[in-house]
């Protein structure tokens, strides 16, 4: 067996995400919007939380169609905090409804979300060290910027485990089969 990153312990769930998806550039707008969201969910709880409901969560916000979720109403707000198969917490609920919106407002600026995100990045993945960082000046400066334009649940913290999970920094612990030697510093 290779060895992985120590947060994947010997859950296989979390062991084939970290395989396939964990730290895998991402640049499609939508799928880096979702994921965001996602993180926001995550505050305060793991990851595998999320992963378990993530097929619930697709459902609950329209595949994350930003379309589709800025137009919630109040009674969609209830009805998903009436979704067991969610995270029933209505300032994330409403965050990602004001996020949506945010999201639509940046591609009416003209702003796509994944130049926009990668711009800041570089343009490229920022090889790290793999020892745990939380947070950096990017996680800082993107969550500056993401507030800005409207976002919520973008705090630094959530930030840079957004980017760890987009490839936008690849953060694999050094004795993972994964980890690449450090290039900058994200």
């Amino acid at each position: 067996m290779c060895e992985r990153c120590a947060w994947v312990g010997s859950n296989t769930l979390l062991a084939d995400y970290h395989d396939t998806e964990w730290g895998v550039p991402e640049y499609d707008s939508r799928r880096l919007w979702e994921k965001l969201i996602l993180d926001g969910f995550q505050a305060g709880l793991s990851w595998l939380t999320i992963l378990r409901k993530r097929d619930a969560f697709r459902e609950a916000f329209a595949e994350f169609d930003p379309q589709v979720v800025a137009a919630f109403t109040e009674t969609d707000v209830q009805g998903l905090l009436a979704n067991a198969g969610i995270i029933r917490s209505r300032s994330k609920i409403e965050s990602t409804i004001g996020n949506a919106r945010a999201y639509l407002a940046m591609q009416a600026k003209g702003e796509d979300f994944s130049t926009f995100i990668w711009t800041m990045a570089g343009g490229s993945p920022i090889r790290m060290d793999g020892r745990g960082t939380t947070q950096s000046p990017l996680s800082d400066a993107i969550s500056k910027a993401l507030k800005q334009r409207g976002f919520k649940y973008v705090g630094p913290v959530i930030v840079y485990a957004w980017m760890q999970a987009t490839g936008i920094v690849d953060d694999h612990d050094t004795g993972c089969f994964k980890h690449i030697a450090p290039t900058a510093k994200g």
